[in-house]
């Protein structure tokens, strides 16, 4: 095989691989009774702990009033809530409730074992240039995303 027909063949695979997470993003939504923008918030606030409005809207790639509106579903859903930070009473911080947790847990907490079950395979040479690729890869998307959202 050649090196371009490997290199077609990767990024096929990547494609696929974006899909099926789309797909599952689909049904976790719809599991969840919120959409895919809102999806995407609770995974910010997953991975990365309670934030600010703004942070989540920059993060989301919301204006301030979507977020608004965003936080306001997730609320009534049970799945956000607000609280005053500790720290500063001024700001206001969303947080997933135990609900959302929970849930989570219950969506992703078997997709997370058996990855990092499959991840346990390989060797650490093998991990760090998927880690390097997976870097790269984030990198790339996000830069596309800057293009796409400037109208370039």
């Amino acid at each position: 095989m050649s090196k371009q027909s490997r290199i077609d063949a990767l990024t096929g695979a990547v494609q696929d691989l974006q899909d099926a997470t789309d797909l599952i993003d689909e049904l976790a939504a719809r599991r969840l009774g919120i959409n895919r923008t809102d999806l995407r918030c609770l995974s910010r606030l997953g991975a990365h702990g309670p934030q600010t409005a703004s942070e989540l809207a920059a993060a989301a790639g919301l204006t301030g009033g979507a977020m608004t509106t965003a936080i306001d579903r997730l609320e009534r859903a049970g799945l956000a809530r607000r609280d005053r930070d500790s720290a500063d009473r001024r700001r206001v911080l969303v947080h997933l409730t135990e609900q959302a947790e929970r849930l989570g847990e219950q969506i992703w907490g078997p997709i997370l074992a058996d990855a990092q079950a499959e991840l346990g395979r390989f060797s650490m040479a093998e991990l760090e240039l998927i880690a390097t690729f997976l870097s790269v890869a984030l990198d790339n998307q996000r830069r596309h995303a800057e293009r796409l959202r400037s109208g370039a």
